[in-house]
């Protein structure tokens, strides 16, 4: 399925680079006022008034700040023609139930992950992460320029919901265990939170999956029904208080390198919108995608230099007999889900053929430069 003609799509965007420059600023200062009711009323148009659901706690730093300054943003660059109102999970559903509160239409927009709704569609999981994939830059990449995007929409548009990149968290820390790792038996028995295809291979290594939301998991850690659990990095997992309950912080992580987030919106919600707001909402959403990575990128290493030198916490790397376990097994699971789900198979394909021609030119641009940095 395509939304609009690509073409078209991609004139708008470039026609939007200008307007977003000029708002994009805005978007994040109280500073200046939202348009008013008059200045609204004066253009004669029709004003759309949405509610955006989230799987994360409210205004919490980083995931739950990107919708709301998704909603600002539109909210301007439309000049209040759009109005966002959000809500942070439990407000009005329960985190786990984004997906299906916008396929119903009972909310018009949800942001979350898509990984949480594999009992969907087992392919959703690539719009978020997969283990040893790809990293955001890479992701983005395929997704906008290699045939990513429209694989997702043509998955999402049997629920009625049209989907775009919502934020990126960049590579992922490992997680938070109470226990050392030192070698794969360690991953025997143990209990932990870890969402879609990585939670997947941990299962296969031996250890248990549990999917609970973020609000929870400091509590599931805390009183032992869970031995361990990823997040997110330093400048979410410092604001949830891990360390506090967890001793040992393991890197990187395998199962999300470029951890992808997502903005749905009902399919009938979509179609009601005028071609130039529905390009307010595709510019508006790339800009958020980009300003999210941008934000972790600017603060995971001051959050990780806090929990190690002012909370003691202790950092560990992955053994490599553990990774290379891991990752044997993640390439076997896509080969197995492939030969058993089509739909699986088609964007497993895509993806793996992009990642190896990406993966070719980094080893020549990006990974060499970063060996040839640390060599000074």
């Amino acid at each position: 399925m395509k939304i609009t003609n690509r073409t078209y799509i991609a004139t708008i965007l470039v026609l939007l680079c200008t307007t977003v420059a000029l708002f994009y600023a805005l978007a994040f200062s109280s500073s200046v006022a939202p348009p008013t009711q008059d200045e609204t009323a004066e253009s004669n148009q029709p004003l759309y008034q949405w509610r955006l659901v989230t799987t994360w706690p409210k205004e919490f730093p980083g995931l739950g700040m990107a919708p709301e300054n998704f909603a600002n943003l539109v909210n301007r660059m439309s000049n209040g023609r759009i109005e966002i109102q959000v809500f942070g999970a439990g407000e009005i559903v329960g985190a786990l139930e984004v997906f299906d509160t916008v396929s119903s239409g009972a909310a018009e927009m949800g942001h979350g992950a898509a990984y949480y709704w594999k009992g969907k569609s087992q392919a959703a999981q690539f719009f978020t992460s997969v283990p040893f994939g790809m990293t955001a830059q890479e992701y983005n990449g395929w997704l906008h320029y290699g045939g990513g995007l429209e694989l997702w929409r043509d998955i999402y548009q049997r629920f009625n919901l049209v989907p775009f990149a919502g934020g990126n968290t960049g590579v992922q820390m490992g997680g938070w265990y109470k226990r050392e790792i030192n070698q794969i038996e360690d991953l025997q028995g143990l209990k932990i939170r870890m969402p879609g295809l990585g939670g997947e291979v941990i299962n296969r290594a031996g250890g248990t999956t549990v999917n609970i939301p973020g609000g929870e998991l400091y509590t599931s850690l805390k009183t032992g029904v869970i031995d361990a659990t990823e997040w997110v990095g330093p400048y979410n997992d410092l604001a949830f208080g891990f360390y506090e309950v967890a001793d040992y912080y393991y890197y990187p992580g395998f199962h999300e390198p470029g951890a992808s987030l997502e903005f749905i919106i009902n399919q009938d919600v979509w179609n009601e919108l005028p071609s130039d707001l529905q390009a307010i909402i595709e510019g508006a959403a790339r800009a958020i995608n980009q300003d999210m990575l941008d934000e972790y990128t600017a603060r995971n290493n001051a959050a990780l230099e806090e929990l190690v030198n002012e909370h003691g916490v202790q950092l560990r790397r992955m053994p490599p007999e553990v990774f290379q376990h891991l990752k044997t097994i993640s390439f076997e699971l896509y080969d197995e889900i492939s030969a058993q789900d089509e739909e699986f198979a088609n964007v497993w394909q895509s993806y793996r053929r992009f990642l190896e021609g990406v993966e070719n030119y980094h080893s020549i641009s990006e990974e060499a430069y970063y060996e040839e940095r640390r060599g000074r």
